[in-house]
């Protein structure tokens, strides 16, 4: 039935509180991106550190200005950044009769940013994620929705390629910083996620997580940088023999103390031979086909599934138990996902990894949602 004029504006019609509450929600949509760079300067200036440091793990304005060095005139500044952060509720802030000034403490996100020797910090994480060269390209999403991919020259399908003129991993290979930038953000969540998935217990002290290494004697991780997950699950379990493959720019990199083997090759090609191939954090990179054809990689480097080969995926699966049932989670991955369409990747529901397993030749999958936002996937030749 067609909607008439008059009865669109009596749709349209909002009253006066309607009105301003979607306006500030307009507002603080439109100024997201202020709050990215707001936590990005936080990092940057070591203010998660620098509380953690402070007497009982709080700190004034004026400790903070001067733990991180900042001249005084900055201090009116840095209320007003700490203001949007504490809002946020990424600093706790206790402004109740406090004879100097408002308190600020970590919450469980800030606290993930503290760096102490060999934590698993997620800082360079949050570096990486806000880095200008992922960030800038999004300034352009429209134009590209507007393209037709025919239209589009093959070097320049992605939006970050019509940005740039040049793909993520070509630029990387060029720009040393920008490849840092990725190594050091990669490292920094295999540290998080090894420390999760192989130390965290649950209330009963029990590893759940651990159970997926169960029977496992060799242990290929593909894409694994310098090793920070294999070296983890080698001194986790020190019967599984670890190897990581990753192109030969990153193994030259990799630390050489033995504990871990690293092989220079290209998981299209050729990934060696092993009880269980790791992809953490791979597999969202790559376009269906491309997917299928690590996969079939894979599968030729594992025994049978009666003789316990496995492929174990860490990766988001979009939606699989509502993320534990909260909203904010399920957030992080549909907005996790639309970053990683900057350069034409993506995260997936399960019925499209279910897609992609059997393209390759696979038998089943389990899929076990107990790292937070993301999920284990056993797959099964």
């Amino acid at each position: 039935m067609a909607v008439t004029g008059e009865e669109e504006d009596k749709e349209l019609t909002m009253g006066t509180e309607d009105m301003l509450q979607g306006h500030a929600e307009l507002c603080t949509h439109a100024f997201a991106y202020v709050r990215s760079m707001a936590l990005k300067c936080a990092v940057e200036l070591g203010i998660p550190d620098a509380i953690h440091r402070s007497q009982c793990g709080a700190a004034t304005l004026g400790e903070l200005a001067a733990m991180v060095a900042l001249p005084p005139s900055r201090l009116p500044r840095l209320r007003r950044l700490m203001r949007v952060l504490a809002v946020s509720n990424f600093f706790t802030v206790d402004d109740t009769q406090q004879p100097d000034g408002p308190v600020y403490g970590l919450t469980r996100a800030s606290r993930l940013l503290v760096t102490p020797p060999g934590s698993g910090s997620l800082s360079r994480l949050v570096s990486l994620m806000c880095d200008p060269n992922l960030a800038a390209p999004f300034f352009g999403m429209s134009a590209w929705f507007l393209t037709d991919d025919d239209d589009l020259r093959p070097a320049r399908s992605s939006i970050f390629e019509m940005h740039h003129g040049a793909d993520l991993w070509d630029m990387a290979a060029r720009d040393p910083a920008l490849s840092k930038s990725i190594g050091d953000g990669m490292d920094s969540d295999s540290r998080f996620i090894a420390e999760v998935l192989l130390l965290r217990t649950d209330g009963g002290g029990n590893h759940h997580a651990r159970e997926v290494f169960d029977g496992v004697t060799s242990l290929v991780d593909v894409g694994g940088g310098t090793g920070a997950i294999a070296s983890a699950v080698a001194a986790a379990f020190p019967h599984i023999q670890c190897t990581v493959l990753d192109l030969p720019h990153v193994v030259a990199e990799a630390p050489d103390d033995g504990a871990v083997r690293f092989v220079a090759g290209d998981m299209f090609e050729d990934v060696p031979p092993a009880d269980a191939v790791l992809l953490k954090s791979v597999m969202h990179d790559w376009k269906d086909d491309e997917c299928v054809r690590i996969l079939r990689r894979c599968k030729e480097a594992i025994p049978t599934r009666e003789a316990g080969g496995k492929v174990i995926i860490i990766n988001m699966v979009v939606g699989s138990g509502k993320a534990g049932g909260e909203a904010m989670l399920e957030e992080a991955q549909v907005v996790y996902d639309l970053f990683l369409m900057v350069f034409e990747g993506r995260e997936r529901e399960e019925h499209e990894w279910e897609k992609i397993f059997l393209e390759a030749g696979f038998s089943g999958y389990k899929v076990m949602p107990v790292l937070g936002i993301r999920s284990i996937i056993e797959v099964y030749p």
